[in-house]
């Protein structure tokens, strides 16, 4: 079956990957990003198929604009992905005000935007598959990535409560969490110097190098796909076994720290007498 796509993110890395790969197929996608002329090939080969318009994810006016002009164009858009997003390698105490509130405005605040902008438009056709790019970072966490992963945690708590409101009208949300792999991401992300107090410790670890990352973008993007076309897309979607490993240890290992606590945690209950000395 045929599809219209709506991709944000789409210069490089897996959003690129995702309109190139939808276009192969026959299906349409509407693709935004900030420099549309980045895709130009794209626009050569695939024609009126592909619909390009410069979107910044943090201008709110413009990208209510853009999504309403979207699909209006189109008779229905069938999966929206929200992909737009970028990483900073840092300790907390090392990040600038400005790196904060530029990157949560983007990956954090514009992608809750962009939510809240398609649904009415969604719900007004009678349903549809809204996707976020997560990551395995948005169930674990690693030194030196804390911004990062406040967007992370951030996005999936958001579509956890939203997933519930909106399945009533059809639409539908699934959360993509890959592991590592080989993009355009890692090599544009800002890297922060290490300031004395943390030199030598968890925080001092040069990042993976990109060309020790698998080489999977093809694949992650074709799952992505797989997904989208399944009857019922899950609400999370592991891609690469190490996400798989990483998320399923670290949710056991929390899981076990909670267990541990029920006697405690009881004492709290209001049946229980508090002693006051």
């Amino acid at each position: 079956m045929t599809r219209t796509w709506f991709v944000t993110g789409a210069s490089r890395g897996m959003g690129r990957e995702l309109v190139e790969q939808a276009l192969e197929r026959g299906d349409r996608v509407a693709a935004t990003l900030r420099r549309p002329e980045q895709l130009d090939d794209l626009m050569a080969r695939f024609g009126d198929r592909l619909w390009v318009r410069a979107l910044d994810v943090t201008d709110t006016t413009r990208l209510h604009a853009v999504v309403d002009e979207a699909f209006a164009t189109h008779e229905r858009i069938d999966v929206v992905v929200s992909n737009a997003g970028y990483g900073v390698f840092a300790t907390a105490e090392d990040l600038t005000g400005a790196q904060i509130d530029q990157m949560i405005a983007t990956n954090l605040t514009g992608s809750i935007h962009l939510a809240r902008a398609v649904l009415p438009q969604l719900r007004a056709q009678g349903g549809g598959l809204l996707m976020q790019m997560s990551s395995m970072g948005g169930q674990l966490t690693f030194p030196g990535f804390s911004l990062y992963h406040v967007t992370k945690w951030g996005i999936e708590g958001f579509f956890d409560a939203l997933a519930a409101e909106v399945e009533p009208f059809g639409i539908r949300t699934t959360l993509v969490e890959p592991g590592m792999v080989r993009t355009g991401f890692f090599d544009a992300a800002t890297r922060v110097p290490v300031s004395a107090p943390y030199r030598g410790g968890p925080a001092d670890q040069a990042p993976i190098p990109v060309d020790q990352m698998p080489d999977s973008q093809e694949n992650t993007v074709a799952a992505i796909i797989r997904a989208a076309e399944s009857a019922n897309p899950p609400r999370r979607l592991a891609l690469g076994t190490d996400a798989w490993q990483l998320m399923t240890g670290t949710l056991r290992q929390r899981l076990a720290d909670i267990e541990a606590q029920r006697d405690n945690a009881a004492t709290a209950d209001i049946q229980h007498a508090v002693t006051r000395h």
